[in-house]
């Protein structure tokens, strides 16, 4: 079913661009609206189906996890590592980002002429959210209900730490709790079987209304500048790859192959929290021990997004470059450091990316409205930033439990409880 499902889905993703050719090149600009705000109601529906699930499975699954983990020096030793890794693998992808744009200069290729500007006004709206103060709010839950019920993942996972570490504390006292807890999660991965079966539907949607609206015609305009971004997410896929490689061996390939729906899911609705539970089904499938999975991949939701943090620097310097605007080195890598701290806690904020640029943007003396350049092309590149995003934290899952000396054989895990 698991390979049946991908077949649904790159056959759905073809047939998705190729409707959407059609209607564009036949129908009245107007048809053409209502056509591709109808059909993109059937990502909406999917996206919706996961969203709904994504918090209690958060919760559930980190709290009984680190619980599972014992005691707070343990859970320190296997958070540290995380940390290790998130740190420097955003650091690497910023940097590989910054050398690119640099060398292929993307940003003079851009025209000036195909800025969308209604599309700007929507995210000029939305910058206030990344000031100190709203970061904090982003990261310290007022209430645990509210957080779930506005999916702030970071804000769920401060809240399940507490709850975990605590009941962790109480000891065989808190086990009826935790064991309730393991059983909603497993409840909750059952449903994520069901929803999967409609991802075809919505990634049918999705590539349908957004070739409708703006044709194929679209990259014409911005193919140099698209080449180029995704040179670099090759580059950091080679580079993830690689150290993956030579921590996991030979299992680096099953990795792949484990998490090969996922990607793919991710990749054609542009939403890691679309694939967020199946992933921790595929992981533990592949050997990652049930605890560090739990643990590790809610927090690299938040803090581990290698593939829009190498966007962020890429576009912002190309859009410095489409204005003629030259940035010295020493001013680049304090846009690198601000973009490092910036994006932390992003996760299911619509078009993240694009909104910290945009604040980035404005801080160093770059025309904002340059943002405008890049978003007509903004969807195909985030397809391939977002797939990078799920690539990142399944590797970094694995890794920690190499570290942790926890890796087991690929299925081994679904024999335990």
């Amino acid at each position: 079913m698991k390979n049946k499902l991908t077949i649904y889905i790159l056959i759905a993703m073809v047939l998705g661009i190729i409707t959407g050719y059609i209607v564009h090149e036949n129908a009245a600009p107007e048809t053409i609206t209502g056509f591709s705000k109808n059909i993109k109601l059937l990502g909406t529906i999917f996206i919706r189906l996961v969203k709904t699930i994504i918090a209690p499975l958060v919760f559930s699954t980190l709290v009984v996890g680190i619980a599972k983990l014992g005691d707070l020096k343990t859970v320190g030793r296997v958070g540290g590592k995380a940390m290790l890794w998130f740190v420097t693998a955003s650091l690497v992808s910023l940097l590989v980002g910054m050398v690119l744009v640099n060398y292929f200069q993307p940003g003079s290729y851009i025209d000036l002429s195909q800025a969308d500007n209604a599309g700007l006004k929507d995210l000029m709206g939305k910058t206030s959210e990344f000031s100190l103060q709203k970061f904090i709010e982003h990261v310290v839950p007022s209430s645990i209900f509210e957080a779930m019920a506005t999916n702030e993942i970071l804000q769920i996972v401060v809240f399940s730490i507490l709850f975990g570490v605590a009941a962790a504390n109480l000891g065989p006292y808190s086990k009826p709790v935790i064991n309730a807890l393991d059983v909603v999660a497993h409840i909750i991965l059952k449903i994520v079987g069901y929803v999967m079966n409609f991802a075809p539907f919505g990634v049918f949607g999705t590539l349908a209304a957004v070739v409708a609206d703006k044709g194929l015609s679209i990259f014409s305009f911005y193919f140099i500048y698209f080449g180029y971004f995704v040179l670099g997410i090759a580059v950091l896929w080679v580079l993830l790859c690689t150290v993956g490689y030579l921590i996991l061996g030979k299992r680096m390939k099953g990795l792949l192959k484990a998490i090969a729906n996922p990607l793919l899911v991710a990749f054609s609705t542009t939403s890691s929290e679309a694939v967020f539970p199946k992933l921790t089904e595929e992981l533990e499938r592949f050997g990652c021990k049930k605890s560090i999975v739990s643990f590790i991949l809610p927090l690299g939701y938040s803090f581990n997004l290698d593939g829009s943090m190498m966007y962020m620097t890429f576009a912002s310097l190309a859009i410095a470059q489409a204005y003629g605007i030259h940035m010295p080195i020493g001013e680049q890598i304090t846009m690198l450091l601000v973009l490092m701290l910036t994006s932390k806690g992003i996760a299911g904020v619509p078009r993240a990316s694009l909104i910290i640029v945009l604040a980035t943007c404005a801080m160093f003396k770059i025309p904002p409205e340059g943002v405008a350049l890049i978003l007509p092309i903004d969807h195909f590149c985030d397809m391939f930033r977002t797939g990078t995003n799920v690539l990142g934290n399944a590797l970094a899952t694995t890794v920690v439990s190499k570290w942790e000396g926890e890796l087991q054989e690929e299925g081994a895990v679904e024999l335990q409880s």
